[in-house]
């Protein structure tokens, strides 16, 4: 494999992108710092086919990024592999308004083809490649410059190294008849919908109790707010305010401005300066939440209750059988909020009840609710055993363990 040195001009940037703009796929990968900023501070941008690598340096006086941002969003004809990438892409989106596809995630394909559920990079190395990895460079500062020769050695290795596993990874794949297991789950990664957070709908990643729509309607416009704010500001969220002060504050709302002094997670400044003021503004402006607007129930539907909560169970434990059956992630198949609808009478819109999931686990999961499953022991080892039609007939609704 031909590795360039480090690209810090746009000719070279632009010669590299011309050889590999016509590869079936290329590795990427970045580096960026975010500890203290809203926007993610890209660093290096490290990119590989079967044949040449390279390191980009995004921060170098002058460079012209727009050959590898058209490859990376514009080209359809590459197929893009990251190894959990959502951060990288998430960094693509905000450079482009857009999202590289078609993608391939390594982390979710090795889903496919083990328990793993989140395995990491190193690991992924060591399993496929047999190489310990130097992690070393690891929490480097990738905004210092000059990089040296080993953080640089240390980038592009993230590329090198997933551009060999990637092929025999897909081999495999396409040997057990699980690549489009992954199809559903890569379009997922590839939604620009997942990238664009509207202030609007930032309350939603806050966790709340209450389902007062007063309570939720001071939530929504307090998140709103401390979303622009730490936009503007480039600074992270909790930097602003922390969610459980937001929480607070949309629960029990200050009289004025002057009581912002006294709220734990807030310094006794916020009752006078410019910030509180815009704080407080926020809050007179909320409107209880509209009916519509209210969040689900989890599980959706009707309440779990005892019974119920007892069979999700069950179904959580037939999970952990049939995925290890399958040596596959459980979380690949199914969660645990499907888990908790199924047993809560839902039938529809649940992904585990379509496509591949139903066949390899949806069919025996709507068997078990409706009692023509249940469980024994052979071998030593738990494993799902179907009732006798009689013994079904007599208990129609019961769910046997």
């Amino acid at each position: 494999m031909q590795v360039y040195p480090l690209i810090e001009t746009s000719a070279a940037l632009a010669e590299f992108c011309d050889r590999i703009r016509n590869s079936d796929f290329i590795a990427v990968d970045t580096e960026f710092m975010r500890e203290n900023t809203f926007w993610p501070e890209l660093c290096l941008i490290q990119v590989a086919d079967s044949d040449h690598a390279a390191a980009i340096d995004p921060m170098a006086p002058g460079i012209d990024l727009a050959p590898l941002l058209d490859l990376l969003v514009d080209n359809e004809d590459v197929l893009k592999v990251f190894h959990a990438g959502g951060q990288d892409v998430e960094i693509i989106f905000n450079l482009t308004g857009k999202t590289p596809h078609p993608i391939f995630d390594t982390q979710v394909g090795q889903m496919a083809l083990g328990q793993a559920e989140q395995v990491g990079y190193s690991n992924l190395v060591e399993a496929w490649l047999g190489i310990q990895l130097d992690k070393g460079a690891r929490f480097t500062d990738w905004s210092r410059r000059p990089l040296d020769k080993r953080q640089i050695d240390y980038a592009i290795g993230d590329v090198t190294h997933l551009a060999k596993i990637f092929p025999m990874m897909l081999k495999k794949l396409v040997k057990t008849g699980r690549g489009h297991w992954l199809d559903e789950e890569m379009e997922r990664l590839a939604d620009p919908a997942g990238y664009n957070v509207d202030p609007e709908k930032a309350w939603q990643r806050i966790k709340m109790p209450s389902r007062k729509p007063d309570v939720l309607g001071r939530l929504r416009a307090l998140a709103a707010w401390r979303e622009r704010e730490a936009r503007t500001k480039n600074l992270p969220r909790g930097r602003i305010v922390k969610d459980e002060t937001l929480a607070d504050l949309a629960a029990h709302q200050p009289k004025d401005q002057d009581a912002l002094g006294r709220v734990r997670g807030l310094s006794a400044t916020w009752k006078s300066n410019d910030i509180g003021g815009r704080l407080i503004d926020a809050l007179a402006a909320a409107k209880p939440l509209a009916k519509e607007d209210m969040p689900d129930r989890a599980p959706r539907g009707p309440g779990l209750g005892k019974e119920g909560a007892l069979v999700a169970d069950l179904l959580k434990l037939l999970l952990k059988i049939r995925s290890r059956e399958l040596n596959v992630a459980a979380r690949l198949i199914a969660r645990s909020d499907d888990l908790e609808a199924l047993a809560a009478g839902r039938r529809d819109d649940i992904p585990m009840m379509r496509g591949w999931r139903y066949d390899v686990f949806g069919h025996a999961a709507l068997d078990l609710v409706e009692g023509r499953v249940g469980f024994a022991v052979k071998g030593g080892k738990l494993v799902m055993s179907q009732i006798e039609a009689t013994a079904a007939a007599a208990e129609p609704d019961a769910a046997t363990a």
